[in-house]
C-alpha cells in the first residue's frame, strides 16, 4: 500500500494517524504511542504529512523532517472546516489529511530551534510583565483602601514600595501590614527577572541585521523588532506588505455579505 498524503492529529501522549493513497482511498489508520512516532515514520518512505499548527507542531514537523518527509503545518482554524462530524481524534486526523492535500491551503512556516528561542524571550517576558502589572495593581488597590495613594505608572510604584510599612511606622492593622511585606517582595525581584530578559532581547537585536533595520523605523524599538524578526522569520512568506500587515492584524477584520461591505476593528494580534 503506498501512502502519499498522510494527517497526524497531535497530542501529549497518543498521535492519531490517517493516510490516503495517490487516489484518495484511505489505506492507513493507526494509534501511535509518542515513543513510537519516529520508529514508525522512520521505516516509511518520504510522503506529504499535515499537522495542526500547534505547541508541539514545530518539533514534530522538524523530526519527520530529517526522516525524509515533507512535513507542513496548518493553522488549526483551516481544519476545522474538513471535520465532517464530531470531535475525535480520528476525524481531525481524517480532516487534518484532506486539508493539506488542498492547493488552496496557506500553511505556517517551520521555525528553527534558534526562531523558538527568540519567541520564548519574548513570551516570558509578557508573562513577567503582566504578573507585574497584577501585582501593582494589587498593591495599589489595598494601599488606597486605608487612605494611602500614589500616581499612576509603574515608574511611581516606588513611592508605595518606599513607604514604611514597620510596625506602627503608617495606621495600618498588623494583618495589613503582614500582606503588603508579601506583595512588596514579590515586586523587586520580578523587576529584575524582567530587565534581564529585556537586556538579552536587546543583545539579540544587535546581532540580527534585519532587527536594526527594522528599528529605524519611526516607533519600532529593539522589542518590537525582535519581536517581528522572531515571528515572521522568512518574509518572502508575505507576497506584498499588505499580506504582512494583515498577517500582523494591522487591517479591520472583513465581514460583508449581499453586496454589502462591512469592515471590523483592528485585532493587533502582535504588537
Amino acid at each position: 500500500m503506498q501512502v502519499n498524503t498522510i494527517g497526524i492529529d497531535l497530542a501529549k501522549q497518543v498521535f492519531q494517524v490517517h493516510g490516503v493513497d495517490a487516489a484518495g482511498a484511505v489505506v492507513l489508520r493507526k494509534r501511535l504511542r509518542r515513543s513510537e512516532v519516529v520508529r514508525f515514520f522512520g521505516m516509511r518512505p518520504g510522503c506529504l504529512m499535515g499537522m495542526e499548527a500547534c505547541a508541539t507542531g514545530h518539533h514534530w514537523a522538524c523530526e519527520l523532517s530529517a526522516l525524509g518527509h515533507e512535513a507542513r503545518l496548518i493553522p488549526p482554524s483551516y481544519v476545522k472546516p474538513h471535520v465532517r462530524r464530531g470531535k475525535t481524534d480520528a476525524a481531525d486526523a481524517e480532516a487534518i489529511c484532506e486539508a493539506v492535500s488542498r492547493p488552496s491551503m496557506r500553511f505556517v512556516p517551520l521555525k528553527t530551534a534558534e526562531h523558538q528561542s527568540e519567541l520564548m524571550l519574548h513570551r516570558s517576558r509578557d508573562l513577567l510583565v503582566r504578573q507585574r502589572t497584577m501585582l501593582v495593581n494589587a498593591l495599589r488597590g489595598h494601599f488606597a483602601e486605608f487612605g494611602i495613594v500614589a500616581a499612576q505608572g509603574i515608574r511611581r510604584v516606588g513611592e508605595l514600595a518606599a513607604l514604611p510599612i514597620a510596625e506602627d511606622a503608617t495606621p495600618l492593622p498588623p494583618l495589613a501590614r503582614e500582606v503588603l511585606r508579601a506583595l512588596l517582595a514579590q515586586l523587586q525581584p520580578l523587576g529584575e527577572r524582567i530587565a534581564r530578559l529585556e537586556a538579552a532581547i536587546v543583545a539579540s537585536h544587535r546581532k540580527n541585521e534585519v532587527s536594526r533595520r527594522l528599528a529605524s523605523v519611526p516607533g519600532v524599538g529593539p522589542i518590537t523588532a525582535s519581536a517581528i524578526v522572531a515571528s515572521a522569520a522568512d518574509a518572502h512568506q508575505f507576497k506584498s506588505a499588505r499580506h504582512f500587515a494583515a498577517w500582523l492584524g494591522l487591517t479591520p477584520r472583513s465581514h460583508s455579505t449581499g453586496g454589502k461591505e462591512r469592515l471590523g476593528g483592528i485585532s493587533n494580534n502582535l504588537l
